[in-house]
């Protein structure tokens, strides 16, 4: 991929390319995206600057990466932000003890000769405790910043679980010049692709620091909330997954039934567009013999609520009959 190349994503997976790269997703993404999303991702392509999206959960915030990377046939690599997760960990880590360990078990003498080549990272085997580059281990950005033929995709998933002083330390990395050190090997490792990195948050501990949110592009992910746009969330899904979508009547009813319960409020945590999907599966298919519409009309108590609420409080709403 030469400089001149400029990616831009459709939302359509047909455009996919020919030779994906091998970390590429392998199945499409029963993604609708929004012209307004469509163009802050294509932004942040073009700007090479870090999406921040952000929204309910449910509504699609961790999937968009997948689609990007299948669509671009561009490799996907995940980070998933815990409370003890810092910066470092996206770009590698170093096992010392380990390297103590073959150390001590191969009984290494002062004059053995090192082999300076790279080694499988994965199946850790042909290990040498005399070469320091064999006990690192890249994380999600270190692998997309050793890329040489193609950016990476690069999900932060929940970057508001880490401490605060996380997302700023990550800002010396996703800058310019666009490198990191690693201070056991003395190498210096500078990305040839700038990687597309899609961050979400689901503001957890409040909001993020201000450093950070300006270096960033925002989007907000609204919930579907039309019944004409939810309906093509859902043919795209079905088509994509292969499978058989329930009847258009029984589609229509379970549409507008949760669509009510969505907007008449009370609710302590609303179901995003995940647990409606889920609960259409359960009325198509989970019974011998599934629900109907006029059966999902006349029902006052509501199928499979297990499905859609989370919380105590939501749950005994619509435990009983109204």
């Amino acid at each position: 991929m030469t400089a001149s190349q400029r990616l831009e994503f459709t939302g359509n997976p047909n455009n996919r390319p020919e030779n994906p790269h091998q970390d590429s997703p392998t199945q499409p993404e029963p993604y609708v995206v929004s012209r307004e999303l469509k163009k802050a991702v294509n932004l942040a392509i073009y700007l090479r600057r870090p999406l921040l999206l952000e929204g309910d959960a449910g509504c699609g915030k961790t999937r968009l990466a997948s689609a990007v990377a299948y669509e671009l046939g561009l490799p996907l690599y995940r980070w998933d932000v815990r409370s003890t997760t810092k910066a470092q960990d996206g770009l590698y880590e170093y096992d010392a003890i380990l390297r103590l360990h073959d150390v001590q078990t191969q009984k290494v003498t002062p004059d053995q000769s090192v082999d300076e080549a790279e080694i499988d990272e994965e199946k850790q085997v042909n290990r040498h405790p005399a070469n320091p580059k064999h006990y690192r281990k890249f994380g999600a950005l270190g692998k997309a910043f050793k890329l040489e033929k193609c950016p990476a995709v690069v999900l932060i998933d929940e970057i508001d679980k880490a401490d605060l002083d996380f997302p700023n330390d990550l800002l010396t990395v996703l800058d310019e010049p666009w490198e990191f050190k690693i201070k056991e090997t003395g190498e210096t490792v500078t990305a040839t692709h700038n990687p597309i990195v899609i961050i979400t948050s689901n503001k957890e501990k409040g909001n993020l620091p201000a450093p950070f949110l300006r270096r960033c592009l925002y989007h907000y992910l609204e919930f579907p909330n039309d019944p004409k746009r939810l309906q093509e969330i859902v043919e795209k899904h079905y088509q994509i997954c292969q499978e058989t979508a329930p009847p258009a009547d029984l589609l229509k009813t379970a549409i507008d039934r949760f669509l009510n319960i969505w907007n008449e409020g009370g609710l302590f945590k609303k179901p995003g567009t995940s647990e409606f999907l889920d609960w259409l599966k359960a009325l198509h298919t989970f019974e011998p013999k599934p629900y109907n519409a006029e059966q999902l009309k006349k029902d006052k108590l509501l199928p499979y609520r297990e499905l859609l609420f989370k919380l105590q409080q939501d749950w005994k709403k619509y435990a009983k009959a109204s």
